[in-house]
């Protein structure tokens, strides 16, 4: 087994990302350009004035941070936003006015996350499970993922390296996958439960990574 190729999956709609998604949109924030914007939650005009590029740039290392923590290390300390409860930490020195600016957004961001993180539990309740070995994912997308590798394998004539990849699945506008990150995916809620789709759209992130 030591030899054996091995893959880790970890899917979830994770509140924190959420609500720096929502916070990100409150904000009126268009980084990163290719992400579409939330549903239910109101959009910034397209005529509406600039956001302050520092405001922008502590959002988005605010956002890297949140995604994927490990790659990106604060160099100095975190301290909690209140209203936020432990879900925003944000540099003690040098974030004061991503600080100010989201505090006001604290209760509508966090409702909103909160609801769709329990949507999304809803919708994979009846299938929870832990499935090991070759993979590390909830049950009913274990099947999904191995699929998608499987057919890699066959379309490549070997066996899928090891990897390790992180799915958000996020109620987006828009209908689609994105890379959020070095190893993080973020993919629409209603293409993950397309069957069919998400297996295509998921294939060629899998073969980027294994």
């Amino acid at each position: 087994m030591a030899d054996k190729p091995q893959w880790l999956i970890r899917e979830d709609a994770s509140v924190s990302v959420l609500v720096a998604l929502a916070l990100r949109q409150a904000l009126g924030i268009r980084a990163p350009d290719d992400l579409p914007s939330l549903r239910e939650l109101p959009v910034r005009a397209p005529d509406a004035s600039d956001v302050d590029p520092d405001l922008e740039k502590q959002w988005r290392e605010y956002w890297d941070m949140t995604v994927e923590p490990r790659a990106h290390p604060s160099g100095v300390p975190l301290e909690l936003v209140d209203g936020f409860d432990t879900l925003v930490a944000l540099p003690a020195t040098g974030a004061e006015k991503l600080a100010s600016a989201i505090t006001p957004h604290a209760e509508s961001a966090m409702r909103f996350a909160s609801a769709a993180h329990d949507r999304y539990l809803s919708s994979i309740r009846s299938s929870m499970g832990t499935r090991t070995a070759t993979g590390t994912t909830n049950g009913e997308s274990y099947r999904a993922y191995a699929s998608a590798i499987a057919e890699f394998e066959r379309d490549i004539g070997r066996r899928a390296h090891s990897f390790e990849l992180n799915v958000q699945v996020l109620p987006f506008s828009q209908r689609g996958i994105w890379w959020i990150g070095a190893l993080t995916v973020a993919v629409t809620d209603g293409l993950r439960r397309d069957v069919v789709s998400f297996d295509s759209a998921i294939r060629p992130i899998i073969a980027e990574l294994a």
